[in-house]
């Protein structure tokens, strides 16, 4: 039974309504239909693509910190929100769809509506605007939250204890997060949920009643207003942010990290577009091999049974309406639409308690071409269809989590049971998850999880400002992590003092080891996958990191708990000062010095050298970086210059590229031939949206100019080769691999300006490696011998060509001086990727220094 439609108050309640809600919208026309998952393609193009729609649509927005989430007294949490401006262009109009502007009203309406209806401001976006978290729950005193409170982390804290607790049994109010909007164009969510907050506030029945008592409902309303005011899939940023929940680069998805963590969701919706029929997961093999699968399984696939009887209850039809029934992957498909890189949001979810999450994809596509070229009438009568849809998928969570609330509950704590108890996982079959279909060897997926994790401090540690990076980011994702008081020995190694241990019986070991460990290869698996494959945070970071399979008689090490990394900034001895450049902070730091006007030397080995003159700066930046400036008696040579670069490139590697403090100037093939000053750069960066050969005379001749006037060149992936070998650079020959690939590999570092201090190991999309150097190219990094693929999914081409075996050995990286006078280097690598692989950007950067002169 579903939660029932609710009836109208009093004549005021039902004007307030009816200002709220829209109105229904006609159902003419005949849709069209989008029956396949895009396949993934590297980003490219116009990383200014979405800021530049955003100017277009709003104003500048404020970028005061938000509050945080609170953490104290009752509910309902009122915040009155303060409108933005009404926003014409913003996007969502056409559809008929709520606009941004709107939903501050509403939803400040929507309080005085119902002591049921709580909003915060759980963050703002990459271009300011505030990000609304709605909470929907009977009225609770200070008191019962508290006793909430204390149930929740009594979940995660002491499972076992939890599993035993009647209060948590009878009392527990069950969290249920729906997330709305997180890519921008696909916008129906907000407005289903806007429906269901009001629904929710006004019903007066026993079930909804019921409903409230025993769960929090939270709404993140729309998790990318910038993407929704303009129209585009990326924030404000150019970030696809369900890509980015195991790097958390972006605000949004901070801000939702942060939701998982103080809300410990136990079911979770995330809601898109545009596949048709309505894709409601769980999805394909391969499955996340660090999840608790069997637990995870069972109640993704009770919930989708019960989403897709709800959507098929609303009667549209593929000859009315042109709506194909639902599709559930895990039952309807071979592979393609897997759930195995943490960076989606349902997936990352699981590990953070919850037991059933689902990406569901409305079926009726209005963005992109459709919504630039059908009749608004069309698209309108689609959104209202949609907007159908996810109200309905919204609903039939709602009724599984009632009704299992005592089963739902119970899985999410035998989840963390299993973890702090360093039990193994139970790998799915027809008797461990029964009333599934078609479980079989395809789909089982585990991995043994390691005793511990160390990452040492001090002697053999290749950066502290790398471990602290990384230790925060594990807090902030809720591991626990401990650091030593005391030197230790664990499984035959020696640490000192200070070394940080994450010890593997803990609740939340799935989401330590999805970031720590090297991952698996699964090549062999699955012949297709849908995204990235592998993405260790352990290998790729610039940490050093242990593995600890086995600690024979427990790890009884004194340790006190970690809320933050040590600060890892210093400037130590006396005289001038050498500065690594194997961190993106360390460059950041350089950046600064050489915007204040500090005159900094190059060392051999790609180093800074800043003289003693400067030591007072180089404590701010000490502090303010966490990097390490330590005394050196060496001079260097040559002098290192405030380098701008004119760059083309993916909005990811452009956000790593101001990351790293260096002044970017976007270029395309368009803005060259709009004509383009060269004597604002010192250096060119492509790895996207630049075609040399299609240049119109006067851009080729300003940018041969440049070239045969010293300017530098840094270039990455095909697009980049593709430039070099057009512009008569560097004589190499690029070698494609095959363009699915993905994954971390092992590498050869020759060291020296670019690769002195990188790790051995670098990611690659799309992998690329060149052959037939010419006279004078030098190789700065080399593919593993072997077989360098660590982890991800890397097959040959077709023909035989282009996997692993044949990369094994060629260059990676080479450099040298084009045939135009220049200095040239040449990536096949992705050392930027979604501003992801941090231990990697220091090559970019070294490289752009060099190139620049």
């Amino acid at each position: 039974m579903g939660i029932p439609r609710p009836v109208l108050l009093t004549t005021a309640v039902s004007a307030l309504a009816g200002a709220l809600l829209l109105a229904p919208l006609p159902a003419t026309a005949a849709p069209g239909q989008d029956t396949r998952r895009p396949h993934p393609v590297r980003e490219n193009g116009g990383p200014d693509t979405t800021a530049a729609a955003l100017r277009k649509t709003t104003g500048t927005p404020g970028t005061s910190a938000p509050p945080a989430l609170r953490k104290d007294g009752g509910y309902p949490r009122r915040t009155v929100l303060d409108a933005p401006p009404e926003n014409p262009a913003d996007k969502s109009i056409k559809l008929g769809l709520a606009p941004y502007h709107s939903l501050a009203p509403r939803l400040n309406a929507l309080q005085k509506l119902s002591d049921r209806v709580s909003v915060e401001v759980a963050g703002r976006s990459a271009a300011g605007h505030e990000l609304y978290l709605v909470t929907v729950t009977a009225p609770e005193s200070s008191r019962e939250s508290r006793e909430q409170d204390r149930m929740r982390e009594l979940i995660e804290d002491s499972p076992a204890a939890a599993a035993k607790d009647r209060r948590i049994t009878s009392s527990y109010k069950t969290p249920v997060f729906i997330n709305n909007n997180i890519h921008g164009n696909e916008w129906e969510g907000t407005d289903a949920a806007l429906k269901l907050i009001e629904e929710l506030a006004k019903a007066k029945d026993g079930r909804t009643a019921g409903l409230l008592a025993k769960n929090r409902i939270y709404l993140n309303v729309t998790a990318n207003p910038d993407g929704r005011i303009a129209g585009t899939r990326a924030n404000g940023n150019g970030f696809d942010l369900n890509r980015d929940f195991i790097t958390a680069s972006q605000p949004e998805s901070q801000a939702v990290r942060r939701i998982a963590v103080d809300k410990q969701p136990a079911v979770m919706l995330d809601l898109h577009g545009y596949v048709n029929g309505t894709l409601i997961e769980p999805t394909t093999p391969p499955h996340g091999e660090n999840y608790e699968y069997d637990l995870f399984l069972k109640n993704s696939y009770a919930n989708a049974l019960g989403m897709e009887k709800a959507v098929n209850d609303l009667g549209y039809t593929p000859d009315k309406d042109g709506v194909q029934p639902p599709v559930i992957p895990f039952r309807d498909q071979q592979e393609g639409w897997d759930d195995w890189p943490p960076i989606f949001t349902p997936q990352y979810m699981a590990f953070q308690g919850a037991v059933a999450s689902h990406t569901v994809e409305f079926p009726m596509r209005v963005n992109n071409n459709d919504y630039n070229n059908l009749p608004v009438e069309e698209l309108r009568r689609r959104s209202a269809i949609n907007t159908d849809i996810a109200g309905a998928v919204m609903r039939a969570t709602l009724d599984y989590t009632l009704d299992h609330r005592t089963s739902v509950i119970a899985d999410q704590i035998e989840t963390f049971r299993r973890g702090a108890a360093g039990e193994a996982q139970r790998p799915v079959s027809e008797e461990t998850v029964p009333g599934v279909p078609g479980i079989g060897p395809e789909d089982v997926y585990t991995t043994s999880f390691p005793r511990a994790y160390v990452i040492p401090a001090g002697q053999g540690q290749r950066s502290a400002t790398a471990a602290a990076r990384l230790v925060d980011h594990l807090v902030a994702n809720d591991v626990r992590v401990e650091r030593a008081r005391t030197g230790f020995r664990l499984a035959g190694r020696s640490y000192p003092a200070g070394s940080y241990l994450v010890d593997m019986h803990q609740a939340k070991r799935g989401i330590a080891n999805v970031i720590l460990d090297a991952g698996r290869d699964i090549s062999a698996d699955v012949s297709t996958m849908y995204d990235i494959s592998g993405w260790s945070l352990g290998l790729l970071w610039g940490a050093s990191v242990d593995k600890v399979q086995k600690a024979d008689g427990g790890l009884h090490i004194p340790t006190r708990p970690v809320q933050a990394a040590s600060p890892a900034g210093a400037v130590t001895g006396h005289g001038d000062l050498r500065l690594r450049l194997d961190d993106p902070k360390e460059l950041a730091a350089l950046n600064s010095l050489l915007a204040q006007g500090v005159k900094v030397r190059r060392a051999a080995d790609g180093s800074a050298i800043v003289p003693a003159s400067a030591r007072r700066e180089a404590a701010v930046l000490a502090d303010r970086h966490g990097v390490a400036f330590t005394a050196t008696k060496e001079k260097g040579s040559g002098t290192v210059a405030r380098t701008r670069v004119a760059a083309a490139v993916t909005s990811g590697e452009q956000f790593a590229l101001r990351e790293m403090g260096f002044e970017v100037l976007p270029v395309s093939t368009a803005t060259l031939n709009a004509g383009f000053d060269w004597s604002k750069a010192d250096v060119l960066y492509v790895s996207s949206g630049l075609q040399y050969g299609a240049l119109n005379p006067a851009a080729r001749s300003a940018l041969d100019g440049f070239l045969t006037g010293g300017g530098g060149v840094v270039t990455l992936g095909s697009t980049g080769a593709a430039f070099n070998t057009a512009a008569g650079l560097l004589a190499v020959k690029p070698v494609a691999g095959n363009g699915d690939a993905n994954g971390v590999v092992r590498v050869i570092n020759a060291g020296g300006p670019i690769t002195g201090g990188a790790p051995a190991h670098t990611f690659v999309y799309s992998p690329l490696w060149f052959t037939d150097l010419g006279r004078g190219v030098r190789v700065e990094q080399s593919y593993g011998t072997g077989g360098p693929l660590v982890s991800g999914h890397w097959r040959a081409k077709e023909d035989g060509t282009g996997g692993p075996s044949d990369a094994a050995g060629r260059a990676s990286v080479v450099s040298g001086t084009s045939t135009k006078g220049g200095s040239v280097v040449l990536f096949g690598t992705e050392p930027l990727f979604r501003d992801h692989p941090k231990g990697l950007f220091s090559q970019v950067g070294r490289a752009l220094l060099g190139a620049a002169g």
